[in-house]
């Protein structure tokens, strides 16, 4: 996803967030009870909301728009919520009382598609979807020896995820070392070890010294990217992840390393890797990230603001978008603002720009000494934006 400040990507993945939340909670009215039964449903306590099959309904077959149940409200803002195969007959409606907030999910059948009265097993798969806003500070700090079952939103437990997947799944473990090696050659090897207070810190070895270099001492880009790679080599990675800005701390020539990173994830049929694909939900600010899906504008998707309402758009769905990419590639066409989903501008001043200054004063006092001002420098550096 692409788009300006404020243009409503974070958004998404909140809602993607709360459509979890409100999933795990029991419908009113299963469509098949024994089985929803048999899914284990996380506390509702202090979350003020329920779910209802069918949905409430008009005489002629219409939701409602009205008042549905327990004082809950359908007529205010609505987000549909649909699947692909095999969940591609159901439509999840997620009904809010306010702009911020939605507390209310019709699960509704629709008249054709596949899993129409499977809502258990949806349900589960709405349950795995992750989030993720990694931390370098978190990424690199120790982390207790029972936290490595999956990372954590911000990659706090990520020396305990690595540590348990060389354990459990040691030719995983290994492929990741040898795309982080060859990613960043100037390491050869990626160790963990538990330190005196008995959890677990990372390591990585400088390829020409043999030297040890702690996770604390790593660069922000390095522990991005093996947070990353923590997630493309999970050998059971959830059904969708949702990373925030995904091109952060990283130098534009590594972003293609990034992108095959995700790719990884969503087509591992392409790495010999027999799993459901995983959908990747990424933002960005780069046009150097964007450039590397030129040949794939299907999965660009361009998020504009409107007034309070925020858009969302595929690239590939603009009918001129052939004759925009003979002007350039997608990255050059983004920043220029002819694809849209650029900040906007504000209104010209009659100012002068913010580097120009007074040559004439300027000159006038060098002409009054003939050693060097330093606080003429100053004075300069002030004038700074």
């Amino acid at each position: 996803m692409i788009g300006p400040n404020g243009s409503g990507k974070t958004s998404l993945i909140l809602a993607l967030q709360r459509l979890r939340s409100l999933a795990r909670l029991p419908l009113r009215n299963p469509p098949h009870r024994e089985a929803d039964e048999r899914i284990a449903d996380a506390p509702s306590a202090g979350l003020a909301a329920c779910a209802t099959w069918p949905p409430h309904k008009e005489a002629d077959g219409r939701v409602a728009d009205g008042r549905i149940a327990d004082g809950h409200i359908a007529d205010g803002p609505e987000i549909s919520w649909h699947f692909t195969p095999p969940f591609d007959g159901v439509m999840a409606v997620m009904r809010c009382v306010s702009e911020t907030e939605c507390d209310f999910l019709d699960v509704v059948p629709l008249p054709s598609g596949a899993g129409r009265g499977d809502w258990p097993k949806l349900r589960v798969a709405l349950a795995g979807i992750r989030c993720y806003v990694l931390d370098h500070r978190a990424l690199a700090s120790r982390s207790l020896s029972r936290e490595g079952a999956e990372l954590k939103g911000d990659g706090a437990n990520l020396a305990t995820v690595l540590a348990a997947l060389q354990l459990h799944a040691p030719g995983a473990f290994d492929e990741l070392r040898e795309a982080l090696c060859r990613i960043l050659p100037e390491y050869d090897d990626l160790q963990w070890a538990f330190a005196n207070d008995g959890t677990v810190e990372l390591q990585l070895r400088l390829a020409d010294s043999g030297g040890l270099v702690a996770a604390e001492h790593l660069s922000q880009g390095t522990l991005y990217l093996l947070g990353l790679l923590a997630l493309a080599y999970d050998p059971t990675p959830p059904p969708v992840v949702c990373i925030e800005e995904i091109d952060r701390g990283f130098h534009p020539r590594l972003l293609r390393d990034v992108r095959d990173v995700l790719y990884r994830l969503s087509y591992p049929e392409a790495s010999g890797l027999k799993r459901a694909p995983v959908q990747v939900i990424a933002t960005t600010h780069s046009p150097f990230m964007l450039d590397l899906f030129g040949e794939h504008p299907e999965e660009v998707v361009l998020a504009e603001k409107h007034g309070e309402a925020a858009q969302f758009s595929r690239l590939s769905d603009r009918k001129d978008l052939t004759d925009v990419l003979d002007g350039g590639g997608l990255g050059d066409m983004w920043y220029a603002g002819i694809l849209g989903g650029v900040p906007q501008e504000c209104a010209t001043q009659e100012s002068a720009p913010p580097f120009e200054t007074d040559k004439t004063d300027r000159s006038d006092q060098s002409d009054q000494t003939d050693q060097p001002d330093q606080s003429d420098e100053r004075g300069e550096a002030d004038n700074l934006p």
